[in-house]
């Protein structure tokens, strides 16, 4: 028996206005959650026009759309933009694409190509993996331009082998109009040491194992619900009032989450401590705001954690990726000269999505406008909001000179480390706790250089 999936309203109207009109075909994305017994669509997007391409690819005899790989690299690039938006527990859930009659035959092989363009796409670079509870079936929609029926079907993305399955599309209006958030605040305070090797993919490749080390503490902390330990098989739901579809997002439950490292084990295990040569480090600290959301079909507790413990692994990986994809394309990106470089991380802001109780979010760096944010959730959702919508009193925007004045305090220590210019030990940092504040701070990094 195929899979199910219950679509918001919204979703089939937006669908509904889509043409292919002067395009041979036009492709898109939807945003959802999957769970092991049913799936949810909640958002659709068309992928936004390429610019200096040409608009219409060239139609051979058989009426069949030559391979355009280009279009494929833009649906994917497309998809990972849009998965930074995205708060735990949504993810890019599927695709689909609009053609005229005549090429309806030869969709099913460019639909294959683009649902594992784009979950390669969305998965690149996560510091998570997904487990053997995780839904692997992604939906790919055809629509008909000029009749309007579609044709839904699943693939398994483990499987690039794998044949299609037929699935259920069925309209519902208020799927997300309830769904409880799991939110959290947590202090951010990571040391990455970079290797001698300066090369850019070297750099990159430090970061990312610098960050997984700090996801891996995040995934064996503690959480408390409310300020309650809860059996993770629990459900997250227990005890609270059931509310009626549609009743708006205010009467969705909200659960207070704290993250706590655990205490180490005492065992006959040794520890170890691992030394690496290194010609600078990387720091990044401060505090970050976290939101998750689950779906009310009995939805159990270690959904909430999981949802949420990614989602703060993908907030700092993608702050991240979004600063040094400029610094890494820069020649003077390393220190240019400099014993220490500091900059702000952006910080998080979030949109309601009209009819839902779930909240997207995107990235602002400080010298960003309101303005900015509305042109990218434009561009990238499709979706229209204006500057009121916008919640950005969840964090502040790093201020670097502070971090630097923070950073002086502690110059005594680090000349001490300076002089083993060539010797970097890797601490181990708590990387999760609670942050106190109401009002947090975004997290800003420095690059310290060591001289020789």
């Amino acid at each position: 028996m195929g899979r199910t999936y219950f679509v918001e309203d919204a979703v089939g109207q937006y669908l509904s206005t889509l043409n292919t009109k002067g395009k041979p075909f036009l492709t898109g994305l939807f945003v959802g959650q999957s769970s092991s017994q049913k799936d949810y669509v909640i958002l659709a997007t068309q992928t936004p026009p390429m610019q200096d391409v040409r608009e219409e690819a060239p139609i051979n005899k058989k009426g069949s759309l030559q391979q355009d790989r280009q279009s494929e690299e833009w649906a994917a690039e497309h998809a990972r933009q849009v998965s930074r938006m995205l708060p735990g527990g949504l993810m890019v859930i599927g695709v689909f694409i609009v053609t005229p009659t005549e090429l309806t035959k030869e969709v099913q092989a460019l639909l294959q190509r683009l649902v594992f363009a784009v979950e390669k796409a969305v998965m690149k670079g996560k510091l998570w993996a997904a487990g053997e509870e995780d839904v692997f079936d992604r939906v790919a929609l055809h629509i008909c331009s000029t009749t309007k029926k579609f044709v839904c079907r699943t693939y398994d993305v483990r499987d690039h082998k794998c044949s299609p399955k037929p699935a259920d599309w069925k309209y519902q209006n208020g799927v997300s109009a309830s769904w409880p958030c799991v939110e959290c605040a947590i202090s951010v305070d990571i040391h990455i040491p970079v290797s001698e090797v300066s090369t850019s993919q070297t750099l990159e490749k430090n970061i990312q194992n610098g960050l997984a080390r700090w996801a891996k503490q995040v995934n064996q902390s503690v959480c408390l619900i409310n300020g309650q330990l809860k059996c993770e098989d629990s459900e997250l739901l227990e005890g609270q009032k059931k509310n009626a579809r549609g009743s708006g997002h205010h009467s969705a439950p909200t659960f207070v989450v704290q993250l706590l490292k655990p205490m180490p084990q005492t065992s006959e295990e040794r520890s170890t401590a691992a030394v690496q040569v290194c010609s600078s480090s990387i720091n990044l600290k401060g505090a970050v705001f976290c939101r998750a959301y689950l779906h009310t079909n009995k939805p159990k507790v270690k959904d909430a954690i999981q949802a949420l413990k990614r989602d703060v692994c993908n907030t700092i990986s993608s702050r991240c990726e979004m600063l040094f994809e400029d610094l890494l394309m820069s020649e003077s990106s390393s220190t240019s000269g400099a014993e220490k470089e500091f900059h702000g991380l952006p910080k998080r802001v979030f949109v309601p999505l009209t009819g839902s109780s779930v909240m997207f979010c995107d990235y602002m760096f400080g010298d960003e406008l309101a303005a900015d944010i509305q042109e990218r959730f434009s561009e990238m959702l499709d979706y229209d909001i204006d500057d009121l919508q916008l919640d950005m009193s969840k964090e502040e925007v790093a201020d670097p000179d502070a971090f630097k004045n923070s950073e002086g305090e502690k110059e005594e220590l680090k000349n001490v480390v300076t002089d083993q210019s060539k010797i970097s030990k890797i601490r181990q940092n708590v990387g999760v706790a609670l942050a106190a504040a109401v009002t947090l701070v975004a997290v800003a990094f420095s690059v310290l250089s060591f001289s020789d």
